[in-house]
């Protein structure tokens, strides 16, 4: 898993077993794809995206969830994914400054991967922007899309602020404005957006090299370059456009991080955001044509955005430029709400707020 600032880490699916054969569920090669795109970014870009294969260390705190975490890690090697599972000891050795003696959830191990870790989100955007420039992009700023326009049920321009520009094809990818967006084809989509915030404290000496999470709350720590600790936990429990957050969920954040990691009690928090989070109704993502002819819809990745970039975009122009779905991005299909054939690896039932 690739993280950035603010985004928090979503669970590594894996594998289903049934009649003996292993089934490969979909996160499984197409994250691993988005890692692979990762590792050769800024290769690609020319471009330092500042890609960190720091290691992301799912904690566990008791034997139940040792053992989800056992049958995660085998299932993710069993595809060819990196993933070790550690003792208390050996999280002890990694991370020696958690609470593991007086801690109200002790630390009794953990599942690591070390391919994964942190990037820079906003350098990302520009390496991106830069290349796409370069191959002849368009990228018009300030420029807000005001309606699509149709004729005979097939997409034919967009609508801006700065005048109609049309084309054929018409990709949407608008993370938490999805549902807006796509309201203007008359489209009503599986989606609801919540806002999620994430927070930066002072600067310390290096203290954390990698990413941890935690296993008894909503809770997610890494360390910036600068030095700063970067953190957030759960999303607002209702469905917002507004890019903002509660001091209820500041203060779930607090205490997860004082029941992990008591010393950072004494630090300050020098600012927080909010940003909004597409979560569609199974906690997968959705790439896909749309019931409008030559429109075209990505989104609905939930936590799991950021660190889906280049796997998700590679996918999305695929299915594009050919009209097919990729073979990674395949399962994620628009429609698999109305026939009932929703992807369950989340587990946590039609509660996007619980993705």
């Amino acid at each position: 898993m690739i993280e950035k600032a603010g985004s928090a880490p979503a669970t590594p699916d894996a594998t289903r077993r049934s009649s003996g054969r292993t089934i490969c569920l979909p996160a499984t090669s197409f994250y691993e794809l988005g890692m692979k795109l990762w590792e050769g970014l800024e290769q690609d870009l020319n471009y330092n995206a500042m890609v960190s294969q720091r290691g992301v260390l799912n904690l566990c705190h008791s034997d139940a969830q040792r053992d989800a975490f056992a049958r995660r890690g085998n299932a993710m090697r069993l595809n060819g994914v990196d993933a070790e599972l550690l003792d208390r000891e050996g999280v002890r050795k990694m991370a020696p400054y958690l609470d593991f003696d007086n801690a109200r959830f002790p630390v009794q191990g953990g599942l690591l991967q070390r391919r994964g870790g942190t990037a820079r989100h906003d350098a990302v955007v520009w390496g991106y922007a830069r290349a796409a420039d370069r191959r002849g992009v368009d990228i018009v700023e300030n420029c807000e899309v005001t309606g699509l326009r149709q004729e005979n049920g097939k997409i034919i321009g967009v609508e801006t602020t700065r005048g109609f520009i049309g084309a054929r094809r018409v990709g949407v990818s608008v993370a938490g404005n999805s549902s807006r967006v796509a309201s203007l084809a008359g489209l009503r989509l599986p989606i609801e957006s919540y806002a999620l915030q994430a927070f930066v404290s002072e600067s310390l000496k290096p203290v954390i090299d990698c990413v941890v999470t935690f296993g008894a709350g909503h809770f997610y720590i890494s360390q910036s370059d600068k030095g700063s600790l970067v953190f957030g936990g759960d999303l607002e429990p209702y469905p917002s456009y507004a890019q903002r957050g509660s001091l209820a969920i500041f203060a779930d954040v607090a205490e997860n991080a004082m029941a992990l990691m008591p010393m950072l009690g004494r630090l300050r928090i020098l600012r927080s955001w909010g940003g909004l989070m597409d979560m569609s109704m199974d906690g997968s993502p959705i790439i896909d044509r749309t019931p409008v002819d030559g429109l075209f819809f990505n989104g609905g990745w939930c936590y799991g955005g950021f660190k889906a970039t280049p796997a998700a975009g590679f996918c999305f122009a695929h299915l594009i430029a050919k009209g097919e779905p990729h073979p990674a991005a395949a399962a994620y299909r628009l429609d698999r709400f109305e026939s009932g054939r929703v992807i369950d690896e989340k587990g946590a039932g039609p509660s996007p707020n619980l993705h």
